[in-house]
């Protein structure tokens, strides 16, 4: 048993050094990103917001809509409809540069502005470390032995020794010297945070692992259960995008159309359940047609498998968005947590060589 718990010890030690700084890392970034929607309208009102701010009328969002991609469709890739902090409609074209404009009116507003670009890069790092190629498997498998190994090494020497006074594991003596001060530090952030940071953890991962989080996540699929309404929506004649792009659907908000590279691809739609941040379950539909219009693949929320159901609330739950305010406030506070215990558990580690 000593054997063992000073394997603990020491793995818990170089994984926190190795594993625990990409962590730091990851929940820096992330926390910062919690609140992007906010941040990017406040940085940019006049590309993100509209005046009066009121619910405008989707009949009219879909016809200006329309009438932007036929006026740019022959160097556009992507058009946005108003999602989360966005309340504009942006066109992304061929060139790389993002347009935006007022979802009424169809007036052009601007152009993609640095700090929106920042955000952007900001989340980019925070999945990859800016490292191409590569670097979402580093961070991807970093967050899994963090996960796996990290917090529940940490959590195995917190009981071991507290499980008998647990007041005392959550008890931090400020007078005491650096060593211990930086102990108690540690000692309380993590087992406080431990629940947070290994949800966090585990949904960050699957961002990396989708198709092994699916492949496990399948023992929840009902065999009886129907995967799809494609053969439904098959019958009768072709619907073209047009009708897709003026006519709201009864379920889901439109909020992106990715347009044919070639004429050998079709039209891409995807709709989410309620435009604008809310709290609860991610509801999302997508769907493709061929250049005729024929369905060629549909999701749906509604007629999914329950691993896909399960898959689509990790990125709720990964940034707090599935709690509300209060579920990003936690989530903020928990990304800052990694950074700290990695300064405490560094500190221990430099004062103990040095005695």
């Amino acid at each position: 048993m000593i054997k063992f718990n000073r394997f603990i010890r020491n793995l818990h030690l170089w994984l926190g050094l190795s594993c625990g700084l990409i962590a730091s890392i990851s929940g820096l970034t992330g926390s910062l990103y919690t609140w992007q929607p906010e941040l990017s309208a406040m940085l940019n009102p006049e590309l993100l917001t509209i005046e009066p701010a009121k619910p405008f009328d989707e009949n009219n969002l879909y016809k200006t809509s329309y009438k932007l991609v036929e006026q740019h469709k022959d160097s556009l890739t992507k058009i946005n409809l108003p999602y989360r902090e966005q309340k504009t409609i942006s066109l992304e074209y061929t060139n790389g540069e993002t347009y935006y404009y007022h979802p009424i009116s169809g007036s052009l507003l601007g152009k993609k502005s640095s700090s929106i670009k920042f955000f952007e890069n900001l989340l980019n790092f925070h999945r990859t470390l800016g490292i191409p190629k590569i670097g979402k498997y580093i961070t991807g498998s970093s967050t899994l032995l963090f996960f796996l190994l990290l917090l529940s090494s940490g959590a195995y020497m917190w009981w071991k020794i507290y499980s008998t006074n647990l007041i005392k594991g959550f008890k931090i003596k400020w007078t005491a010297k650096k060593k211990k001060l930086n102990y108690d530090i540690h000692k309380v952030l993590g087992a406080s945070f431990f629940f947070p940071l290994m949800v966090i953890a585990f949904t960050g991962a699957y961002f990396t692992y989708n198709t092994y989080y699916k492949t496990a996540l399948s023992i929840f699929d009902d065999s009886a259960q129907p995967k799809s309404v494609q053969n439904e929506l098959k019958i009768g004649s072709p619907i073209s995008h047009k009708e897709y792009l003026l006519n709201p659907d009864k379920d889901y908000d439109l909020r992106t159309v990715i347009l044919p590279k070639n004429k050998q691809e079709g039209y891409h739609f995807r709709y989410i359940q309620d435009r604008f941040l809310m709290e609860g379950l991610r509801k999302t539909k997508e769907l493709k047609i061929d250049q005729k219009g024929s369905i060629t693949s549909l999701t749906d929320f509604q007629t999914d498998s329950n691993s896909n159901r399960i898959a689509g609330q990790f990125y709720p739950v990964h940034i707090g968005e599935i709690g509300g305010l209060w579920g990003r406030i936690l989530v903020f506070i928990s990304g800052l947590i990694p950074i700290i215990l990695y300064i405490t558990g560094l500190k221990m580690f430099v004062l103990k060589r040095k005695k």
